[in-house]
């Protein structure tokens, strides 16, 4: 299990567990990042990630990606 925010542009993975403040697992589960949904990282930008989840392109910061376990 590693953070999101090692996975390269292409790879996949599976959602393993979201960590943070109630807050902030809320507002990550509001986007699509719940336990058992895979996620694809489309590309990295300026410290940022787009991500297709949920068959959504969302973009997420390192910080934010840092705590989505995959």
């Amino acid at each position: 299990m590693q953070p999101l925010v090692f996975l390269q542009s292409g790879e996949s993975g599976i959602i393993k567990r979201v960590g943070g403040a109630t807050e902030t697992r809320r507002f990550l589960a509001g986007l699509g990042f719940v336990e058992d949904t895979t996620v694809s990282v489309i590309s990295r930008l300026n410290g940022s990630l787009i991500v297709n989840v949920k068959d959504s392109r969302v973009a997420i910061n390192e910080d934010m990606a840092r705590r989505i376990m995959v």
